[in-house]
């Protein structure tokens, strides 16, 4: 290994380090604060649940950090070392552009690896990991998926509102269900009052219950016709927690396998949905090669800048970050396969292409 190898490396890899923890940082701050704050703060829930959100979120951050921060190293390195005209020291003394880059395309081939690493097990087992958090934070206080006085939406296809709390009794439950493949403005098809209720916990049937008093339905058949019936006693199903939702989780939350499967037993889902489920095998493969794709860019951009200061770098990486995440969000809004395969490829086509041309001029310079 040459010194210039040593010295390199050792600037890209410290300053991707120190880039990746302060992204996560600010990420998993902003989790914590902007998600779990009404369930982990305003009910007081324990330190321990606090810790292990952090550490389900701190994956999921990672995903985006380890790119993103060896992007931003990158460009800031070789920006300082073009303006300090260490670049030409290296060219003068014999060391091409080509060989001097070296150390930095094989820190990005072991931090995609990691990031595949990531991608295909850890994130979503973390993912999986905070949906248990939440429903155990819903078996320990029932109480906290509905509070009174606000609309609830985040339960699939069904509606809570809650007029108040009297004691460990929840008063004036309105429940609104729309059918979950009608359009966003088709009408409902149930609606249930209850005077009070509780909540019930099945720890054997992972299943979180309603016990309602005094309670009345109406249902909407398929002819158009409505059904009235009240009871003084009923406990209709509310939500599965802990493994029972993996079934009905978010592609995100399953591995590549578990995604596999579930297309295979699930032929009912639509063209659509299906692509949903595919695109998330490809996106963890795209992201994973994120490095090496910002790696043939940055290098010749950063080269390019030859700015002492750092904000010329800092404008880059985001610019450049934001365009290839960017991609991402598009893709899923494909409704074939082929064109989410090509959004989520084409960010990192784009890199490599831009970069050799990039590297091709800086060459020659």
């Amino acid at each position: 290994m040459r010194i210039s190898d040593r010295y390199i490396g050792k600037q890209v890899l410290y300053g991707t380090l120190f880039a990746i923890l302060v992204l996560s940082l600010v990420l998993v701050l902003g989790n914590l604060f902007k998600q779990i704050r009404p369930l982990l703060v305003d009910k007081q829930a324990p330190l321990w649940m606090v810790l292990r959100f952090v550490m389900d979120v701190l994956p999921f951050s990672l995903m985006f950090t380890i790119p993103w921060g060896f992007l931003t190293a990158v460009l800031l390195v070789f920006g300082r070392l073009s303006s300090d005209q260490e670049i030409t020291s290296f060219r003068v003394a014999g060391v091409s552009l080509t060989r001097l880059v070296v150390p930095v395309f094989v820190i990005a081939a072991l931090l995609s690896a990691a990031c595949l690493w990531l991608n295909m097990n850890v994130v979503p087992q973390a993912k999986s990991s905070l949906t248990d958090l939440l429903y155990e934070q819903a078996r320990r206080d029932p109480r906290s998926l509905l509070s009174p006085g606000m609309v609830h939406a985040g339960l699939r296809d069904v509606k809570f509102f809650v007029e108040d709390q009297s004691g460990d009794s929840l008063v004036g439950l309105h429940l609104y269900r729309i059918p979950a493949s009608a359009a966003a403005d088709a009408p409902l098809d149930a609606y249930l009052h209850a005077e009070r209720f509780t909540f019930v916990v099945d720890d054997a049937k992972k299943e979180l219950r309603l016990k309602l008093y005094n309670a009345s339905f109406e249902a909407i058949k398929p002819n158009g016709s409505v059904e009235i019936f009240s009871a003084a006693e009923a406990e209709p199903y509310l939500i599965p927690y802990g493994a029972a939702i993996l079934e009905k989780s978010k592609p995100s939350a399953m591995t590549n396998q578990e995604i596999t499967d579930y297309l295979a037993r699930h032929t009912e889902l639509t063209p659509e949905r299906r692509v949903h489920y595919q695109a998330e095998i490809t996106q963890r493969y795209s992201f994973s090669l994120a490095c090496l794709a910002f790696a043939f860019v940055a290098v010749p951009l950063g080269i390019q800048s030859q700015r002492r200061d750092s904000s010329n770098g800092l404008l880059l990486s985001l610019l450049l970050g934001t365009a290839y995440f960017l991609f991402t969000i598009l893709a899923h809004d494909n409704k074939t396969d082929a064109g989410a395969t090509l959004m989520l490829w084409a960010p990192n086509v784009i890199c490599v292409g831009v970069g050799l041309f990039l590297f091709r001029r800086a060459q020659y310079k």
